[in-house]
């Protein structure tokens, strides 16, 4: 049974890569085994459409073109479209993950320092230090900014 799935898993792999230019069609036979085919056959469902449909129609009953050329571009650059939001989705939570990390690091490390410096330094370029009601002040401040950036990098 195994074996079967993974012949039907590298055939499915092969229409989907071989026939770049056709819908592809899913179907049970009465044994139970589906099969794949870019040809509708009674009962089967529409599983990878390489042409643009209205939400509202039927996967029983194959579109009919005037146009293939048109609607294969236009799949193509359906799916296109697609891989460049799910690339650009993990590009922004890839970023959200990182600002997290950052300002957990940035709160960790102000919670361990016993005193912050100021950022910017006295008119003889000595640092100076924040006093305990700033530096209690700023560890709050990095904080939230910790919990907002940590809040939204999980969506």
């Amino acid at each position: 049974m195994l074996r079967k799935l993974a012949i039907t898993t590298l055939v499915l792999a092969a229409a989907l890569v071989g026939s770049a230019e056709a819908d592809i069609y899913r179907w049970k036979d009465a044994q139970g085994v589906f099969h794949y085919s870019d040809q509708w056959v009674p009962g089967s469902e529409l599983i990878k459409a390489n042409s643009l449909r209205p939400p509202e129609a039927s996967s029983a009953s194959k579109p009919a073109s005037s146009d293939p050329g048109k609607i294969s571009a236009n799949a193509n650059s359906q799916l296109q479209q697609e891989a460049s939001n799910r690339a650009v989705q993990q590009d922004v939570s890839k970023a959200r993950e990182e600002q997290c990390t950052k300002a957990k690091d940035a709160y960790d490390r102000a919670v361990a320092a016993r005193r912050i410096f100021k950022p910017e330094s006295n008119a003889a370029g000595e640092k100076e230090y924040l006093s305990d009601a700033d530096a209690d002040a700023y560890r709050n401040r990095v904080r939230a900014d910790m919990e907002q950036a940590c809040a939204t990098a999980g969506k």
